[in-house]
């Protein structure tokens, strides 16, 4: 159970000693952590290691843009809880891509006072404490030309959507495009309820350890040769090539592996239930269902 504490100057300055933030890859440490020591967030936590690191989710908005964005062809790296520059500072991309150049892009600051609004802050007493703005996931994509490029996504529930909510998304939205970054606000309506439901249900398979690329060829080998058929059929007959129930996991997760590589494009909204069958779409169909692969984004 998490401590209650509130967010003061010390906090800040202990974030800042600890390097929040900074890093890229499996050495990256996000702004805000799911620890005892941290202010509590609003919303549901989540932990999941992926990827060499601990992923830190505050809410179960991000645990579903994070289920999506693992899903993205290509996906090179994703931070969470990623800190915006409150003052001028190089492009955000160089700390992947070394070389970037030396131009300076406007910080939170100057945006806010380009934009007419009141930049975030923490008051404690009297005193008044600039605020570090974050995004909830950075994704680093490498792109049809082979080059690195970011896709910034906000992940909110749409009942916090007030109007000062809205103004600090403007500022965030602005950050990146002055970056010539796409920024993209995720909420329940550009996707559809099933669809995060069934990736949540696999989710333990699809951040398991990876599945061999002989079992991901035999899942979707598998798959395909049984259109249409139950799920429960269509593992028994996978747990079966995989040597007997003891392979049941190893069945479930090259199955599910193989769908969240989009290398078997099955329909994400079908049920629970064993019994629904597991039905093959089309590449393009597959990709409408993921909202930030569509670049679906809610207006503010």
């Amino acid at each position: 159970m998490r401590t209650e504490k509130r967010f003061t100057p010390k906090v800040l300055e202990r974030f800042l000693r600890e390097g929040r933030g900074t890093g890229s890859y499996a050495d990256y440490t996000p702004w805000h952590r799911v620890s005892r020591g941290d202010p509590s967030s609003k919303g549901r936590s989540h932990l999941i290691v992926w990827r060499d690191r601990q992923r830190e989710l505050l809410s179960d908005q991000e645990w579903g843009g994070l289920n999506f964005a693992a899903l993205i062809p290509n996906l090179v790296d994703l931070a969470e809880q990623f800190p915006l520059n409150q003052e001028s500072a190089p492009h955000d991309l160089s700390r992947w891509h070394v070389g970037e150049g030396l131009k300076l892009f406007p910080g939170t600051r100057e945006i806010a006072e380009m934009l007419g609004i009141k930049h975030p802050t923490l008051t404690d007493g009297d005193e008044t404490h600039i605020w570090t703005s974050t995004t909830d996931l950075l994704l680093i994509v490498r792109n049809q030309r082979e080059r690195l490029e970011l896709l910034a996504v906000s992940c909110k529930p749409s009942s916090v959507l007030t109007e000062r909510a809205k103004e600090l998304l403007l500022l965030e939205k602005t950050y990146w495009a002055q970056r010539g970054v796409d920024w993209l606000l995720i909420t329940p309506e550009q996707y559809e309820k099933s669809v995060a439901l069934t990736l949540r249900r696999t989710s333990p398979w699809g951040f398991d350890d990876l599945a061999s690329e002989r079992e991901i060829r035999i899942a979707c080998q598998t798959a395909h040769s049984m259109p249409r058929h139950p799920y429960s059929d269509v593992i028994h007959h996978l747990t079966d090539s995989f040597g007997g129930e003891a392979q049941r996991h190893a069945a479930q997760r090259a199955l599910w592996q193989a769908v969240w590589r989009g290398l078997l494009p099955v329909d994400l909204r079908r049920g629970w239930r064993p019994s629904q069958p597991l039905t093959l779409l089309s590449i393009e169909a597959f990709a409408s269902l993921n909202p930030i692969l569509a670049r679906r984004s809610a207006c503010i």
